[in-house]
């Protein structure tokens, strides 16, 4: 009876009778333990915000880089995406089809997205075109049955108007004489783009509703098209051209519509620049979708 905190004398005895002594020791006691300096308070704190904000995005993902992955684990990597998102599975016969050589393998990694990075784009896409690069990269004049008006050789598919721009950084030595064709709503009128497709074009870049609007309207050509250079990097989000899922179903129609069967025949190569990320989809989310 001599810890009864109703009695006096006891040492758990509160005289308010409010609360016993030993309740509010363990209150000091946590708090003592919980907090710990304010430096070390505030690191705690941090952590758990990181944590939840990596816990609480839309996408899941496993990465890897495409300079350190080969050709075979790129197609692996990108008819997995393709049988995903369009909920096919290809047959023996198609994948038979489909060859290493179909990939594009950047020589430098591309994970960073660093200047130093986009800059080596364009270097890194001549051993594609082999002697006759520069014709055919730099070259400003049509040529009579074989360079027609906006038959781009190289075309950057992007998530966005941002990310169009900024591949193109990679291209700059590339276009003094022939421009590139920038295909993206933002801030640009479809007639605009279709006079600019009139002339000779080399190099393009844009985003997949767009570009699908320009081949539906016959102003973009794919008669010379060589590479397909897909910018897979994410954006601050977490989502990338394979993740964004309006973008992502866009992309998807306009590679099965308009160059499923380039690949397929071996005329079109898949170069893709950005972290291997595998995606999973999360019911209730729904992103923002980038300006195009």
């Amino acid at each position: 009876m001599a810890n009864d905190p109703t009695r006096p004398g006891s040492d758990c005895y509160c005289p308010c009778g409010c609360v016993t002594v030993s309740v509010i020791r363990k209150k000091l006691f946590r708090e003592k333990e919980g907090m710990g300096s304010g430096k070390e308070a505030t690191q705690n704190k941090q952590q758990r915000k990181r944590k939840r904000k990596e816990k609480g995005k839309g996408v899941k993902s496993k990465q890897n880089s495409p300079s350190s992955a080969s050709a075979s684990e790129q197609l692996r990597f990108f008819v997995d995406e393709f049988q995903s998102a369009k909920g096919v599975k290809l047959s023996s016969l198609e994948l038979d089809s489909l060859k290493d050589s179909s990939i594009l393998s950047l020589p430098h990694s591309s994970d960073s997205d660093s200047d130093s990075d986009v800059k080596m784009l364009g270097n890194n896409m001549k051993p594609a075109f082999g002697e006759s690069w520069k014709q055919v990269l730099c070259e400003p004049d049509l040529v009579p049955g074989k360079v027609l008006p906006g038959s781009p050789a190289i075309l950057i598919v992007a998530s966005s108007a941002l990310r169009s721009l900024h591949l193109l950084r990679g291209f700059r030595s590339f276009t003094k004489e022939c421009h590139a064709a920038k295909l993206f709503s933002k801030h640009m009128k479809l007639e605009e783009q279709i006079s600019v497709l009139k002339n000779r074009v080399n190099i393009a870049s844009g985003t997949p509703s767009r570009i699908k609007k320009l081949i539906d309207t016959e102003a973009l050509s794919l008669s010379r098209l060589q590479v397909l250079l897909l910018d897979i990097h994410p954006d601050v989000k977490g989502y990338s051209l394979f993740t964004l899922p309006q973008v992502r179903d866009e992309f998807w129609d306009l590679f099965k519509n308009y160059f499923y069967q380039g690949m397929m025949q071996g005329q079109l190569r898949i170069c893709i620049y950005g972290p291997l990320q595998s995606s999973v989809r999360l019911k209730g989310k729904q992103a923002t979708l980038p300006d195009e």
